[in-house]
């Protein structure tokens, strides 16, 4: 029965991770794959990992395996935004569908900071083509 267990979550980490490579060549620009990349993948490994805990069935392996279950959680997305981010400061191209990029006018190249939403008066300054082109839409 526990095989059955270790091969289920074992089979789906594979498909995760699977998926995350099917993302890296289907996707069009560095933002999606970079999206699909990480939540695939953060995914499929946690779950070979808890297989791989099932196997083992011992408390200093299963605490380990947590730890690192934890540990990528918590630093794959982090990680990729910040490739996003450097990936946005270099101008990488958007996707020719994506309909709004909210950051246009709001990254400050000199202190690489954003400014901030809450304030109307540079939001009001900073709108660009697409948005204005998607009020007169509406």
């Amino acid at each position: 029965m526990i095989d059955i267990i270790i091969m289920i979550f074992c089979t789906l980490g594979a498909l995760a991770v699977l998926l995350a490579a099917i993302g890296v060549l289907r996707m069009p620009d560095v933002y999606l794959r970079l999206s699909v990349t990480t939540k695939a993948a953060t995914l499929g490994i946690g779950l070979i990992l808890v297989g791989a805990a099932f196997h083992f069935s011992e408390v200093g392996v299963t605490s380990r395996i947590i730890a690192i279950i934890f540990f990528i959680t918590v630093t794959a997305p982090v990680s990729a935004y910040l490739i996003v981010r450097a990936s946005y400061f270099i101008k990488a191209k958007l996707w020719e569908h994506s309909i709004v990029d909210e950051l246009n006018g709001m990254y400050d190249k000199k202190t690489h900071s954003l400014s901030s939403t809450d304030l109307p008066d540079e939001v009001a300054s900073h709108r660009t083509d697409d948005e204005e082109e998607i009020e007169e839409i509406k």
